[in-house]
């Protein structure tokens, strides 16, 4: 699966210049069947980067601009009755597509941001007393504004527990930027891209994921990471259980990008940053995340022969 996988990240890359390690997170992310948080200042390419993956992928794919009034019902859909049938019809609303971009999320309230997460982690919205399944995949990219920004609503870290992975993407370096300036308009590239994979052959491949096995010595490895984290309220949270099994779960989906069968120490260390930093400290800061600091300084922390 290494070729598909190096095929689809060439393609993203043309696009999102100079990222290539942050494509390969994302689609971590969504091997491992999480969802990801981007936090990041406006204009760096959060939005392009989501549609580039949905269109190389060939998802169904919906955009979702949060504002502080958008309502529950504007992203999970409505019942309205229908004259001929005399009866209530449920019009599914973007939640039901295979990606959904939540763009800055901390803009829209908390009502909103928790009907958005239960749907993440449950998979399946009620409406009106009836249960309806979302599509599989399912993968949720969520941007949001640093919390210095105006008018935003933080996260709490219950909610941010519940994402797999949070990224930064950063400013472009000195050539990707020239290319910016003088090369096409990216929404032009994103329009002529075709997908790259069957979305048959995306789902085998999730479900690969937890087949590559995780020898009892890279468990205690995680395990020894999970309680050095608890270990030290001063510095950082501990990690809570779900954030153990992110970690193991999002190690696993790397070594199914590297065409391996097994989990080495190199993919717990490659994946722990962009898992560990906003559960171990999630208002982040207005520069580079505080907690991808946390993260590096638990990580040096853990010895591999621990």
């Amino acid at each position: 699966m290494r070729k598909e996988i190096e095929t689809i990240v060439k393609e993203v890359g043309r696009i999102i210049l100079g990222k290539d390690q942050e494509i390969r997170l994302v689609l971590t992310c969504l091997l491992a069947k999480g969802h990801l948080l981007i936090e990041d200042i406006p204009g760096v390419g959060k939005t392009t980067l989501a549609q580039t993956l949905a269109m190389v992928l060939g998802l169904n794919f919906s955009r979702v601009q949060c504002t502080s009034d958008l309502l529950p019902a504007d992203i999970v859909g409505i019942s309205i009755f229908d004259k001929e049938e005399q009866g209530f019809r449920f019009h599914p609303g973007p939640l039901f597509d295979q990606m959904v971009l939540a763009d800055e999320l901390n803009r829209a309230t908390p009502r909103t941001q928790s009907a958005l997460l239960e749907a993440m982690e449950e998979r399946q919205v009620s409406v009106d007393g009836v249960t309806h399944r979302l599509p599989e995949p399912f993968f949720v990219i969520a941007t949001q504004n640093q919390r210095y920004h105006v008018g935003t609503f933080p996260l709490p870290e219950s909610q941010l527990d519940r994402f797999l992975m949070r990224l930064q993407l950063g400013y472009p370096d000195y050539k990707s930027e020239r290319q910016l300036l003088t090369g096409e308009a990216r929404l032009e590239m994103v329009r002529k891209l075709k997908p790259l994979l069957q979305v048959a052959t995306l789902k085998q491949m999730q479900e690969e994921v937890t087949k590559i096995h995780a020898a009892d010595a890279i468990l205690d490895y995680v395990q020894d990471i999970i309680a050095a984290s608890r270990g030290n309220p001063e510095k950082y949270l501990g990690l809570s259980p779900r954030g153990g099994i992110s970690l193991l779960r999002a190690a696993q989906a790397w070594a199914l990008c590297e065409d391996r069968e097994m989990v080495l120490p190199e993919d717990i260390q490659r994946v722990a940053g962009s898992v560990l930093e906003h559960r171990l400290n999630p208002e982040g800061s207005k520069v580079k995340s505080s907690g991808y600091l946390a993260a590096e300084q638990l990580m040096k922390s853990v010895p591999l022969n621990s």
